[in-house]
């Protein structure tokens, strides 16, 4: 009987090892195709916000981080420049909503050179079907209503719910998802206001997280 334990152990322990290892050899293979894929729909995103035809550089390649704050984390951000024959058009950048009704909210932030909003998407959240999930475009156009808005100060009070005194709508039944969009989005305008000048100057880190 020992015998019989000890040969289904042993059978066990190889068949974990090569489970490991095909999983190992699977994830190598699949993970180029999957960094192309969020590259492609990165891209997109950014198109949305910033149309190809307003810049001529590569974005990839000019993509650092940024560590503030008012992106709502203290993890660094991604930041892609647009640039038209060498010269600024706008930015793109990653923000974090922290006080979501389910938790983060992650968004892309479009800024034109002059401080305007180009546009803002929602990458990734755990807001309620239904209600929350309104900041997605493909629920609503809600997301919409930032482009071309600029941030006057700190007390600009337009930004800012309508129940709260600004002219933002809320969604029926679910403040505290717009309210966070709101706050999240006005941050990172400040963030560029503040840092305009230097943003431009930034050399390419991306992958390279200190």
């Amino acid at each position: 009987m020992m015998k019989s334990i000890s040969k289904n152990g042993l059978t066990l322990g190889v068949f974990a090892v090569v489970s490991t290892a095909l999983v190992a050899v699977t994830s190598a293979l699949t993970k180029p195709m999957i960094d192309q894929q969020i590259e492609r729909q990165l891209i997109s995103n950014i198109s949305e916000l910033i149309p190809a035809d307003q810049y001529n550089n590569d974005l990839f390649a000019s993509c650092f981080y940024s560590q503030d704050p008012h992106l709502g984390t203290t993890e660094p951000q991604q930041t892609w420049l647009a640039l038209k024959d060498q010269q600024p058009v706008g930015l793109a950048i990653e923000a974090i909503a922290p006080n979501g009704y389910n938790g983060n909210i992650r968004l892309l932030v479009g800024i034109w050179y002059d401080g305007t909003v180009a546009g803002v998407r929602a990458l990734e959240h755990k807001e309620t079907p239904g209600l929350g999930d309104k900041i997605d475009l493909s629920k609503s156009n809600w997301i919409t209503h930032f482009s071309g808005l600029t941030v006057e100060s700190e007390a600009d009070k337009r930004w800012a719910v309508k129940k709260d005194g600004g002219q933002f709508d809320a969604f029926t039944g679910a403040t505290i998802t717009p309210r966070a969009v709101v706050q999240a989005v006005r941050n990172a305008v400040l963030f560029y206001q503040l840092n305009k000048d230097n943003l431009y100057q930034q050399s390419a880190n991306c992958g390279v997280k200190s």
